[in-house]
């Protein structure tokens, strides 16, 4: 009897592939450098029983019609917004994501950021590079402490709870923004649930932890972003798309915020130029969950997924 297949969109930590192989199912990697084509996905998922796919792969209509065997798609990612979850569900198609594993990884990334920002550690490491560093002034590089400091959580799900953790190390209020009250923080932390007017015009440092959906795309809109203060600081870690992102921009080029940290962007992975530009941002190519720990957890819970469903049992995160 021939081994099920499973095709992987790109190479994932070997981890989640030898757990596969030990299964005995039969795996085929794309193994070009390079982001899958459409073209090379429809020819390699019609044949395939599972499908683990990035956030980058667009699985829409057309491509799940070309799924005949396919019985899960499980999804190298927390997100999912690159699938059409609703017509898979209709086609008999499990999706699944990778929640929870890359919690931590995502947080601490978020206070990388928030620091960068808050102590201009891009402008710094510039001028060290380029030779301009002409001995200790008083006022060089002036930013700002974070003891004290009002932290806007937009999100209180898991990144926002462990964000929240790391803030109030730091000595920060915690402040947030949610569908629902989130009694752990509010115990934990002290945090108090604000409307996001609120939030926008009170915080000193703004940290985006919502997804990708209808209601949420462009939610921070410029009616928002006018409302932050001049010495704000603003992350996002979440998606691009959440934000209207020239606005924030435009916000930028003028001073009106002191600064921001990117790690996702609105047409990615194209950039906009103007971004690069400026000196108060500091920018980083979706590296949230960049470590060694929580990628190889997420190929891990991907392949457990994909396992799960093919040997007849119920998947463990499952999304529709």
């Amino acid at each position: 009897m021939a081994k099920k297949k499973v095709f992987i969109t790109y190479k994932i930590p070997e981890a989640g592939i030898n757990l596969l192989r030990k299964n005995g199912f039969s795996v085929e990697v794309y193994s070009k450098e390079k982001l899958i084509t459409r073209q090379e996905l429809i020819r390699n998922v019609k044949d395939a029983d599972a499908l683990i796919s990035l956030l980058t792969d667009k699985i829409d209509r057309e491509i799940i019609d070309k799924m005949e065997r396919c019985r899960i798609i499980a999804n190298y990612a927390v997100g999912f917004n690159n699938i059409d979850i609703d017509y898979a569900r209709n086609k008999g198609i499990i999706v699944t994501n990778t929640p929870d594993v890359l919690t931590d990884s995502t947080a601490d990334l978020t206070m990388t950021l928030v620091l960068a920002c808050a102590r201009r550690l891009n402008e710094g490491e510039r001028i060290m590079r380029q030779k301009q560093f002409k001995g200790w002034r008083p006022e060089l590089l002036l930013g700002y402490e974070l003891k004290d400091k009002i932290f806007g959580i937009i999100g209180m799900g898991r990144i926002g709870l462990a964000v929240a953790r790391r803030a109030f190390a730091f000595g920060c209020r915690i402040i947030y923004y949610s569908n629902n009250k989130k009694s752990e923080a509010e115990k934990l932390f002290n945090a108090k649930k604000v409307s996001l007017k609120t939030l926008m015009k009170s915080s000193d440092i703004i940290s985006l932890h919502i997804p990708l959906n209808n209601k949420t795309k462009t939610l921070i809109n410029s009616d928002y972003l006018n409302l932050m203060k001049k010495t704000a600081i603003f992350i996002n870690t979440a998606r691009g798309e959440v934000i209207d992102e020239n606005h924030l921009i435009s916000l930028l080029k003028k001073k009106k915020i002191f600064a921001a940290g990117f790690d996702v962007y609105k047409n990615e992975p194209d950039i906009n130029p103007e971004l690069v530009k400026l000196d108060n941002v500091v920018l980083l190519p979706h590296i949230g969950s960049a470590t060694v720990e929580a990628r190889s957890a997420m190929a891990k819970l991907a392949a457990k997924n994909v396992i799960a469903v093919l040997t007849g049992k119920k998947p463990i995160t499952p999304v529709n």
